[in-house]
C-alpha cells in the first residue's frame, strides 16, 4: 500500500488546491470529500473515488476496501491535520470525480415535484445548510441560479452533512431555470418582502418551486416578475429578516405539511 509522509508530495499539494480554488475543481473535474459519513454517501450515490487517504490508527483496512478507490494511500496524522478542512472527521479524505446534472436531464419521480431554487447565494455555509434542509424535507431537487460558488466547495459539503450527494443539484442561469419551470408547469413562489403574501396563505400541493435570494439584496427582479406569487414569513421582532437558510427550511416544511409530509 502506498504511503505519503511529506507535505511536499504533489498529491497533497493538489488536494490543498482543490479545497481552496473553485477554478481548480472545475478544471480538473475533481473535488475533496472529508469524513466517513460523507464518503459513504458519495459512494452510495455513485460518485467515483479516485484517491482515498486515511490514517491507519483511525481507519481499518477492511473498511477502506468497500469504496473501490483507484488508489488507497496511508498518510501521517500531521499530513491529515494539514489537509483536513475540519478538526475531527475520523481520519479519512477522498478525491472524487465531479458529477453534474443539467436542466435537460433533470427528471422527477413525483407528479407534483417540490423544488428549492437558490439565487446568487454567496456563503457556502448557507448553501450547505439549505441543501441539508432539502434532504430533511426529501424534496425533489435543488437548483442553484447564478451561484457565487460551486456545490463541491468543502464548506458546502461540510455544512450539508453530505446532502450534496443525496439530492439532485443543478446549476444554471436564472433565465434558463425560469424557462424550464414554465415548460414543466411548475409554479414559482418568490420569497420576498415586497408586495407579498403570508407564506401560509398559499397552496404548494401542486408542482412548486420555492425561490430564495441573498440576505443582503433578496431576489432579483426577474424572479419577482415571473413568480406566480411573492411570499413572506412575517417578522415579529425588531429585526426585519432572518437567515436565508432558516427561511428556506420554514418554507419547505410548510409545503411538506400541506402535502401531509409525502
Amino acid at each position: 500500500m502506498k504511503q505519503i509522509q511529506s507535505l511536499q508530495n504533489p498529491l497533497i499539494k493538489n488536494i490543498l488546491k482543490l479545497q481552496e480554488k473553485s477554478r481548480e475543481r472545475k478544471k480538473q473535474q475533481l473535488f475533496i470529500i472529508e469524513g466517513k459519513r460523507e464518503v459513504e454517501l458519495a459512494f452510495k450515490s455513485d460518485f467515483e473515488i479516485e484517491s482515498l487517504l486515511f490514517i491507519s490508527k483511525k481507519i481499518e483496512h477492511h473498511y477502506i476496501k468497500q469504496f473501490n478507490a483507484k488508489e488507497v494511500i496511508e498518510i501521517t496524522p500531521e499530513i491529515y491535520q494539514k489537509i483536513a478542512y475540519r478538526e475531527s472527521t475520523e481520519g479519512i479524505i477522498a478525491v472524487a470525480k465531479s458529477k453534474y446534472i443539467n436542466l435537460k436531464s433533470l427528471t422527477f419521480k413525483n407528479k407534483y415535484p417540490l423544488i428549492l431554487v437558490l439565487e446568487g447565494i454567496e456563503k457556502p455555509g448557507n448553501i450547505g445548510a439549505m441543501i441539508r434542509s432539502a434532504d430533511a424535507a426529501n424534496i425533489d431537487a435543488v437548483i442553484l441560479a447564478d451561484p457565487k460558488t460551486d456545490h463541491f466547495n468543502p464548506n458546502v459539503i461540510r455544512s450539508s452533512v453530505g446532502g450534496v450527494f443525496t439530492k439532485k443539484i443543478v446549476i444554471s442561469s436564472s433565465e434558463e431555470i425560469i424557462a424550464f419551470l414554465r415548460q414543466k408547469n411548475i409554479k414559482m413562489y418568490a420569497a420576498t418582502l415586497q408586495n407579498s403574501n403570508k407564506y401560509t396563505d398559499e397552496d404548494y400541493t401542486e408542482a412548486s418551486a420555492i425561490i430564495v435570494g441573498t440576505e443582503a439584496n433578496g431576489l432579483t427582479q426577474i424572479w419577482r416578475n415571473h413568480s406566480i406569487k411573492n411570499i413572506n414569513i412575517p417578522m415579529q421582532g425588531e429585526i426585519d429578516s432572518m437567515n436565508v437558510s432558516v427561511a428556506a427550511a420554514i418554507l419547505l416544511f410548510e409545503a411538506k405539511r400541506q402535502r401531509n409530509f409525502k
